[in-house]
């Protein structure tokens, strides 16, 4: 069984065991309930929301909070004597899905 949701602007396909990296909860603890549910796929049967399915949420438990590796941004203009390095570690929730259900 496995269920494909939103959070935010982006998509995530899930299954039940599986620790799926998001974006930064702040200041959250404890579990975590998406309800926007687009496709429901049980083994057998496939169900497609309109946008989401109504009833139909992913319950998960918080691992941790974490940084990603850093990214290095090098900006640069040819002949005129200008260049500036910058750093960026993209900060990232584990979460680890316990249940699907279907609603």
């Amino acid at each position: 069984m496995y269920a494909i949701i939103q959070d935010g602007s982006k998509q995530y396909r899930v299954e039940k065991g599986a620790t799926i990296q998001f974006d930064r909860k702040a200041g959250r603890t404890g579990t975590l309930e998406f309800t926007n549910v687009l496709v429901l796929h049980d083994g057998e049967k496939v169900r497609v929301g309109t946008p989401t399915l109504p009833g139909a949420t992913v319950v998960g438990e918080i691992v941790k909070e974490a940084t990603d590796r850093k990214i290095r941004v090098f900006k640069y203009r040819r002949r005129e004597g200008y260049h500036r390095t910058v750093g960026h570690r993209q900060k990232h929730t584990l979460v680890k899905i316990t249940d699907i259900v279907a609603g």
